[in-house]
């Protein structure tokens, strides 16, 4: 079975059904993926900022990342959840969009910066976690992680206007 072939399998199932179809719930979805989105993005800058050098230069960065991880954390699962509810409502369309692959491919660049900098540059934060400007691997994760969200975010809001739709699918 192909991925496509799950997602028209998916797309037909009850649950799926009621959602796309729902007048209230599927707005809803989209509302708390929208603000969860905020929730993370908004405790992400700020971290990435202070690992450029930029913001909340006298905190430590072990500090700055403590308190905003929580937050962090709670916004991204809660966005993951929202997300997949709105794939699982309308999972054929998603799964053809352009704007959705290319979305996806940035998700996984984003995790694997994620990744890097927790196994390579975090560990040593003991070493420089007061310094106003962070050595140059943070600011380069920084850097990219500022990128690969904001083309999230463009990939993500392009996905409802999907100019290439093969024939057939609404």
């Amino acid at each position: 079975m192909s991925l496509l072939d799950f997602c028209k399998w998916l797309e037909k199932t009850p649950w799926s059904v009621a959602l796309h179809e729902s007048l209230w719930v599927y707005p809803i979805v989209e509302s708390v993926h929208v603000l969860t989105l905020c929730l993370f993005l908004g405790t992400a800058v700020m971290l990435d900022l202070r690992l450029l050098g930029v913001t909340l230069r006298r905190a430590p960065v072990s500090e700055v990342y403590g308190r905003l991880l929580p937050w962090t954390a709670a916004g991204f699962v809660l966005m993951v959840i929202s997300g997949a509810l709105l794939f699982y409502a309308i999972p054929v369309r998603t799964y053809l969009n352009i704007f959705f692959r290319v979305k996806v491919g940035l998700l996984l660049l984003a995790g694997l910066n994620v990744w890097v900098f927790q196994r390579a540059v975090f560990r040593g934060v003991a070493e420089w976690d007061l310094d106003r400007v962070p050595p140059r691997g943070a600011r380069v994760a920084a850097g990219l992680s500022l990128a690969l969200w904001a083309g999230i975010v463009v990939a993500g809001r392009m996905i409802a206007y999907n100019w290439f739709d093969p024939p057939g699918v609404h």
